[in-house]
């Protein structure tokens, strides 16, 4: 059967912060549900993986089909500290797709430092730009109705993100993790990945991973603990034409599951 892949937009960071930072995440309430259980996401900003503080919020959840064709989830509703989504489960990939967030833009003019998130403020001819970027981001995870499938792993080829050669859904200890980091399609060199373990109690410090991809834009994590993960990689590019700002910041986050053998 086929595997079925939420992706969401959110807000994102001044810089390349550690994943312990305000992240947002996206996680379901099971990897490997049953055909037509109802399946519920969270959608959330986050200082520890997955305790909600803040609402992932002003999206617009899509269902793309195997085919390409979209539709709505069963339910969407936003809470204080969390969106969540729900669907029952037929065989489907959930999106928001990419999202822009706040404006970060600070400038030194006049011996003086300001700063705005208010595209319509014009930082002032002859200024010092400090920062001149927009957040772009997009969250990702897979979940698998039956034995995982490859259709749902094939590239967007666009923005920011992780193509897995290793499926999302059949990752067990012992074993590793790769996959290609890219961006439109292009691999990313030399990339920074950041990858989480989830703690949801304060009785140990969580595992954080520091990686760096190859020349062809690939990293492999090495599966030597059990529990859920968010990797996270962010990538600065000019922004289009007639846009607010000189960069978008596009950031990334995937999570995922590893079992026991």
């Amino acid at each position: 059967m086929k595997p079925l892949t939420l992706l969401t937009g959110a807000l994102a960071w001044a810089a390349f912060a550690t994943a312990s930072a305000h992240t947002p995440y996206l996680s379901p309430s099971n990897f490997a549900p049953q055909a037509g259980e109802t399946l519920a996401l969270d959608a959330a900003f986050a200082e520890t993986f997955f305790v909600p503080e803040a609402a992932f919020d002003n999206s617009r959840f899509v269902i793309i089909g195997p085919d390409g064709a979209s539709a709505a989830p069963d339910t969407v509703q936003v809470f204080k500290t969390r969106a969540v989504a729900e669907h029952r489960m037929p065989q489907y990939r959930f999106s928001t797709g990419p999202r822009l967030g706040a404006l970060f833009r600070t400038w030194e003019a006049g011996g003086k430092r300001e700063s705005s998130r208010d595209p319509a403020v014009k930082i002032p001819a002859g200024a010092k730009i400090l920062s001149n970027f927009q957040s772009l981001t997009l969250a990702e995870t897979y979940v698998s109705i039956g034995a995982p499938d490859t259709a749902a792993l094939r590239a967007r080829g666009q923005g920011l993100e992780f193509v897995p050669v290793d499926h999302p859904n059949d990752l067990y200890v012992g074993e590793s993790f790769a996959f290609v980091v890219q961006h439109d399609g292009k691999p990313l060199a030399n990339q920074p990945v950041e990858i989480t373990e989830a703690v949801w109690t304060s009785d140990r410090k969580a595992q954080v991973v520091n990686l760096t991809t190859d020349a062809e834009g690939r990293v492999s994590f090495p599966l030597q603990r059990a529990g859920t993960w968010l990797a996270l990689s962010r990538h600065r590019t000019p922004a289009p034409a007639g846009a607010p700002v000189a960069e978008y910041s596009h950031s990334y986050t995937l999570t995922f599951r590893v079992l026991e053998p």
